[in-house]
């Protein structure tokens, strides 16, 4: 008896239950974390809030303190959202190019992505541009991401096409030169110097409404290009001989997946500054819970790339005495976890 449709539907119930799940764990994370800081408020005060917001009826704040929903609105919601909408960023965007590039080692920065926003951002402090006021330096880093990567997919072109061992080189030798750039660029700041690298060193204080719009609006049109071409990515994964036999156009997919990774990693880096080791290890986090396959390992990675990043900046807002830059925190837990977790791989293979 072919039980395969049976399979299926506990396979499909099984993501259904663990993105519920991991959607509860991060709306709980928020709430949780919209109550901690300076200024203590109750749970109970934040679903008030939430909820006098959402309804309009302002009986549900009756009773508190005025200064309450001014905290949460004003100052600490905006600066939660945008960490989870940029953990989440960052972690599809490691999945789909781990995938397209066959490397483990693949994160949104591989193809110098970082190092171009890095560089814009930093020619925008040096020369005190003011153009659109706050969101200069975003506007910059932008520009210098998405330059970047059309740079390193011209250099890796050839006839056969775009391979990941020409893209990964191109992505390393254009880094190499940036950061030789930014280097150059702090040398001869002075003043300015302690703008660029505290950008550098990732923060999501002092963010608005206006970043929670910017980001959720690319990284949904990221997620739902991604889940639309997470079956070509499984295909592609058995190599594009393979994947183009059964039907994937696999020069088509893997500059739109390519594009919009690094597109939706551009934002969330000009939104935030540079943030390391999210995009490297959520999806190999949710590997081992969700297996190789993309249709679950994107929506998955997306709410435990949310979880990680706001219980991360959560941290260093709200329970070290001194905020530290939210980059250095994620490099400092990211960096000795991926070892262990490299170790453990090494172990396994000689055992087998």
């Amino acid at each position: 008896m072919d039980q395969s449709p049976t399979i299926t539907i506990r396979f499909r119930e099984a993501t259904a239950a663990l993105i519920l799940c991991l959607s509860i764990a991060l709306v709980g994370v928020i709430m949780i974390s919209a109550g901690m800081g300076y200024i203590k408020i109750p749970f109970e005060a934040i679903v008030k809030i939430i909820a006098t917001k959402v309804s309009g009826k302002l009986s549900f704040i009756e009773g508190l303190d005025q200064i309450f929903p001014v905290v949460v609105f004003d100052v600490r919601l905006p600066r939660i959202l945008t960490a989870a909408i940029v953990g989440g960023g960052l972690a599809m965007s490691g999945v789909v190019f781990q995938g397209i590039l066959l490397n483990p080692l693949a994160d949104p920065y591989t193809l110098g992505v970082s190092a171009g926003a890095a560089f814009g951002a930093s020619l925008a402090i040096l020369l005190n541009i003011h153009l659109l006021g706050t969101y200069s330096i975003p506007l910059f880093a932008f520009i210098g991401a998405a330059s970047t990567l059309i740079l390193v997919i011209y250099l890796s072109s050839s006839a056969e096409g775009l391979s990941s061992n020409n893209l990964i080189l191109s992505g390393i030798i254009v880094a190499a030169i940036l950061s030789a750039g930014i280097s150059f660029l702090k040398y001869v700041a002075d003043e300015q110097v302690s703008i660029i690298i505290f950008w550098l060193m990732g923060s999501f204080g002092s963010k608005t409404w206006a970043d929670v719009a910017l980001a959720s609006i690319f990284v949904c049109i990221g997620f739902l290009v991604f889940v639309y071409f997470s079956r070509d990515l499984n295909l592609m994964s058995l190599g594009n001989r393979t994947a183009a036999s059964l039907g994937v156009d696999t020069k088509k997919v893997t500059i739109i997946l390519l594009s919009t990774a690094s597109l939706v990693a551009a934002i969330c880096v000009s939104v935030s500054g540079i943030i390391g080791f999210v995009g490297l290890l959520v999806p190999h986090m949710m590997r081992f819970i969700t297996g190789p396959d993309n249709r679950r390992l994107v929506p998955v990675a997306m709410l435990s790339g949310g979880i990680l990043l706001l219980c991360a900046d959560t941290i260093t807002r709200a329970v070290l005495p001194t905020e530290i830059p939210i980059g250095v925190l994620t490099a400092l837990i990211g960096g000795p976890f991926f070892c262990y977790i490299f170790w453990k791989q090494q172990k396994t293979r000689k055992l087998l």
